[in-house]
């Protein structure tokens, strides 16, 4: 997907967002073509994949009584399916996750140009006015196109790495099956496990990416699991409190809090280099997410500046949109408590 272009302070806001969503609209419904493509692709290599694995069977029962070639012809061919059917999964999920993220995208901008088409003012000589909502626009735009490098960041560092290295594997494992068989197996042995470890890491990129047991389970258990994993995966203390009723809430809603304490937490470690994390949660009445953390602390004030504070501003942005408020009790040195208040009834429409 391509970036978008340098915003033009004399494009009409209306303009500005209806591109947006054009351009959108369009890459919709190119990744649903690409989507039936790939599906159609999945099938035919997992019948493939069945069918070869169950030759593979029938000469692991014969392994003693078969020549060498024709074993590792059938490895051969295992290896092969297994390869073409792993990536092309991993290209159909990949797509799927593209295809969630611009509906939610997609989403947003329209939900912009419904409350920009009810604010009278705009365009009229209210400068002030369309210039703050220029720079929020500008500010949600640069958050999509940021992402969008960090996700193409993990693929390069991570899934498609691996996938280099276990083409490398397999070609190392096949030149030994005809020297030496026992050292092929245990070549065959790690590459399997390093399958595991990269399926691991896509799954847990993935779950950062949109989890899908947002949508299937809700808000609470979602961050129960997000924090369980953030806690083995940087060995930091999280410690949770959740309270209110455990209810559904309008999708956007869901987003916005998880994407809210995914930033939180990894700024905490990252940035604030914390070892200690509480996150509470209460929907009691609205919506009240607070984050403490031991870490080195900010200047509040100084925040809005920061370069790798981005995302914290653009959630700051989104909540005060939906009419909430995030204030930040931070000194240098002494930590740092973050709490969002969203109102669940109230919301612009």
């Amino acid at each position: 997907m391509e970036s978008s272009p340098p915003i033009d302070p004399n494009t009409n806001l209306h303009d500005l967002i209806q591109q947006e969503i054009d351009d959108a609209a369009r890459e919709l419904r190119e990744i649903k073509l690409m989507l039936d493509q790939s599906q159609v692709e999945v099938d035919k290599l997992s019948q493939r994949n069945a069918t070869i694995n169950m030759h593979l069977q029938q000469v692991g029962s014969k392994i003693n009584e078969l020549p060498i070639n024709e074993i590792k012809t059938a490895y051969d061919a295992a290896l092969d399916a297994q390869q073409r059917l792993v990536g092309m999964r991993g290209q159909l999920e990949k797509l799927q996750s593209d295809q969630n993220h611009l509906n939610r995208y997609l989403g947003m901008l329209r939900r912009v140009m419904s409350s920009l088409s009810g604010d009278a003012g705009l365009g009229l000589g209210a400068n002030g006015g369309e210039n703050t909502n220029l720079a929020k626009a500008e500010m949600l735009i640069q958050a999509q196109e940021t992402e969008r490098k960090r996700l193409s960041r993990q693929m390069h560092d991570g899934p498609a790495q691996a996938l280099s290295n276990f083409i490398l594997q397999t070609e190392i494992a096949m030149r030994l099956f005809e020297v030496d068989q026992t050292r092929a197996r245990e070549e065959l042995n790690s590459l399997k496990n390093s399958a595991s470890r990269t399926f691991q890491h896509i799954r847990d990129f993935i779950f950062d990416l949109r989890p899908m047991m947002l949508d299937d389970l809700g808000l609470l258990p979602t961050i129960k699991q997000y924090s369980n994993s953030f806690r083995e995966k940087h060995s930091v203390e999280v410690i949770v409190s959740l309270s209110g009723t455990e209810r559904r809430l309008e999708s956007y809603l869901e987003v916005l809090v998880f994407r809210a304490v995914q930033e939180l937490l990894n700024y905490a470690v990252t940035v604030s280099q914390a070892t200690q994390i509480k996150l509470q949660l209460d929907m009691m009445d609205g919506i009240k997410l607070g984050v403490e953390d031991n870490g080195s602390g900010f200047v509040p004030e100084a925040l809005e500046n920061q370069e790798d504070a981005f995302g914290i501003n653009v959630i700051r942005e989104r909540v005060v949109m939906l009419n909430g408020t995030m204030t930040m009790d931070s000194v240098p040195g002494q930590g740092a408590r973050i709490q969002i208040q969203i109102p669940i009834f109230g919301l612009p429409g």
